[in-house]
C-alpha cells in the first residue's frame, strides 16, 4: 500500500487530540485487526509513506517488524518502540499479527509538547524509551482499549505541554503561524510573499524554518502543495487542474510528483 495512492487509513482507527494539543498533534491511531482482515485478507504487506517532517511515535503492541527509513532498513523487536521524523520516504513491513499504536505530531509539535527539537531526529530511528518514561510505555502496552490508551498518552502529553508552554520561543510560534497562513491561502504563497505577510525578510523566515522544521520554507511548502495536489489528482483525476495548486501545467505537476513520490503518477 502506498500513501495517497491507496487509502492506508482504512486499516487503522483514529482519534483526534484534545483542543489544547490539536495544534501540535495530528492524531492518535492504532491498527485495526478487523479492517486489516477485511482489506488485506491476512497477508503480509507494506505501507509506504512520503516525507512529511512529522515526528511520529510507534508503540509496538504486536509482532516484530521491519521498517525502512530513507535508505536504511531496521528490524524493530516486539518489545521495542520507536520515534522517527519522517523526513524521507518511510516503508513499514506489516504482518497479520501487526498491532501499532501511533502518535503523529505536527512539524515542531515534538518541541512544543516535550521540549525536544525534531532536528535531533533527522534520518534516525530513536528508541522511544529515551523520550518517554518506561513506566508509561509499560502501561500503554497493557491489554486495554484504544480509548484508554489514547487517554493515558494524551494526559501525559498534556501535562508535559503545560510545563513547556511558558518556555516556547518566538521561532516555534512564528513557524506555526506561517504554516497556518499557507494552508489558508490555497497553498499558493511562495517564501518571499510569506515573508512579506509576516513582516520579516526572506533570510529570517528561512532561518526560522530550518531551526524548527529542519528544512527551508520553500521545501516544506512544496511538500504541502505536492500532498494536496496529489490527493486531489487521485480523487478527481478528470477534473484536476494543476493551476489550482500553482503548477505551470501538467508537465510541471508530473515532474514535481516524481520528485515527491519517486514514481510516475500517470500510472494511477
Amino acid at each position: 500500500m502506498v500513501e495517497i495512492f491507496d487509502n492506508i487509513r482504512k486499516i487503522y482507527i483514529f482519534s483526534d487530540a484534545c483542543p489544547e494539543l490539536a495544534e501540535h498533534i495530528e492524531f492518535f491511531s492504532e491498527s485495526s485487526f478487523e479492517a486489516t482482515r477485511k482489506y488485506i485478507a491476512g497477508e503480509s504487506f507494506s505501507v509506504k509513506m512520503f516525507a512529511s517532517w512529522t515526528p511520529t511515535f510507534y508503540i509496538n503492541l504486536g509482532a516484530p517488524y521491519y521498517i525502512s527509513v530513507g535508505n536504511e532498513r531496521h528490524f524493530v523487536r516486539a518489545d521495542q518502540d520507536i520515534l522517527i521524523l519522517r523526513n524521507s520516504i518511510v516503508e513499514r513491513y506489516n504482518t497479520p499479527l501487526d498491532n501499532i499504536f501511533t502518535v503523529k505530531f505536527q512539524p515542531g509539535g515534538l518541541e512544543a509538547v516535550l521540549g525536544i527539537s525534531q532536528l535531533k531526529c533527522v534520518d534516525k530511528l530513536i528508541d522511544l524509551d529515551t523520550v518517554l518514561p518506561r513506566k508509561l510505555i509499560r502501561e500503554l502496552r497493557k491489554p486495554i482499549s484504544f480509548e484508554e490508551r489514547c487517554a493515558m498518552m494524551q494526559q501525559y502529553l498534556l501535562d508535559s505541554f503545560i510545563k513547556h508552554q511558558q518556555g516556547q520561543d518566538h521561532y516555534l510560534r512564528f513557524v506555526h503561524d506561517c504554516i497556518d497562513r499557507y494552508n489558508n491561502t490555497d497553498k499558493l504563497l511562495n517564501t518571499s510573499a510569506m515573508a512579506e505577510r509576516m513582516f520579516v525578510s526572506s533570510k529570517t523566515i528561512n532561518r526560522y524554518f530550518n531551526r524548527v522544521v529542519g528544512i527551508s520554507p520553500k521545501s516544506y511548502f512544496s511538500l504541502l502543495r505536492a500532498r494536496a495536489a496529489l490527493t486531489s489528482y487521485v480523487s478527481h483525476k478528470k477534473g484536476f487542474s494543476p493551476y489550482d495548486f500553482g503548477y505551470y501545467d501538467m508537465s510541471h505537476f508530473y515532474r514535481e510528483m516524481v520528485s515527491f513520490t519517486g514514481q510516475r503518477v500517470t500510472r494511477v
